[in-house]
């Protein structure tokens, strides 16, 4: 298969790559290697996958590039992950969030409309459920108020994607993942930087009295849900949850980080954050029966893994 992977370089891109390789695919990365985080991050990513990837440095902003390497990739699918992420840098620059993950999006489509390309698997996030009171979370629920502008900006982008399949025949898979976490995720979040703090002696910031729930989910799981989606050949236009279905409060997520790294956290508590939900819970039964996704790896397994993969980079990784 030949497949484009836009955002290839980050954490989840990077995994995927590496398993598609496996699989004897034809892979192109597309990624800015912007400065969210630091770009040498990214780059070490790419280093351990291996060389047999083509690798284009540019911003799926520019609608004139995207749709250049998809003359020249003639590909057969297309995993679209690159986008300008999290929910609190979105209030500070709402603009470029905007830009990067609608237009960015669009142009994605387009470039996949002029080129024939049947297949589109769109990453999107838990956050488009917002303030849902009913648990777990299914898709096809009523998705009326996100309190973010990721968050509005990741359902424009399914919506986008749901108009090209009207439209022009794309098959589209938007996928909503929930709190990923896992080997090489990025310095910024939560995980990462709370594991980082903790080691390093310095507080970390509690926003709230630790009750908000996560489901969070395991890298390797969310790789298998994509990898589904691939080859998925049901709707031609569809949604899917890709979770744990579990969840775990801040203050028991906090408690695993101290017991993987033997260390205690120094905890700043702090109001709640604006756009923050309180709680995350994945349905996953629709994704377990369409996508044969069958997540594996519990919270509390994971940050045992995640931890070992920290204290190999912990002198190298910095934000």
């Amino acid at each position: 298969m030949r497949l484009l992977v836009t955002g290839g370089a980050g954490f989840i891109g990077s995994h995927l790559v590496e398993s598609r390789l496996s699989r004897g695919d034809d892979v192109t990365v597309l990624d800015d290697f912007n400065d969210f985080y630091s770009p040498e991050i990214k780059e070490r990513n790419l280093v351990g996958v291996g060389a047999d990837i083509r690798i284009v440095r540019g911003d799926i902003r520019d609608a004139a590039l995207v749709e250049r390497v998809f003359e020249e990739g003639r590909f057969d699918a297309v995993v679209h992950l690159a986008a300008r992420a999290g929910v609190r840098p979105s209030l500070k620059d709402p603009r470029l969030y905007v830009d990067t993950n609608i237009v960015g999006t669009l142009n994605v489509l387009e470039a996949a409309r002029k080129t024939g390309v049947g297949r589109v698997v769109n990453a999107s996030s838990s956050s488009v459920y917002g303030v849902l009171r009913t648990a777990p979370f299914r898709e096809d629920m009523a998705l009326t108020r996100t309190i973010s502008p990721y968050a509005a900006t990741k359902l424009a982008g399914e919506q986008l994607c749901s108009n090209y399949s009207h439209l022009y025949g794309i098959r589209t898979i938007s996928l909503r993942f929930f709190t990923v976490y896992g080997p090489r995720q990025r310095p910024d979040l939560a995980i990462h930087g709370f594991s980082r703090l903790i080691w390093e002696g310095r507080p970390i910031k509690q926003f709230g009295d630790g009750s908000t729930r996560r489901d969070y989910t395991y890298i390797d799981d969310i790789v298998q849900g994509i990898n589904g989606a691939i080859s998925y050949e049901g709707e031609r236009c569809d949604v899917f949850n890709l979770g744990e279905s579990q969840t775990t409060t801040l203050s028991e997520l906090i408690g695993l980080i101290e017991k993987a790294l033997g260390k205690k956290a120094l905890i700043e508590v702090l109001p709640e954050q604006p756009g923050d939900v309180p709680l995350t819970y994945a349905d996953i039964s629709k994704a377990r029966q369409a996508l044969g996704y069958c997540p594996s790896v519990c919270v509390e397994h994971g940050i045992p893994r995640f931890a070992e993969w920290f204290l190999s980079v912990a002198g190298e990784v910095k934000a």
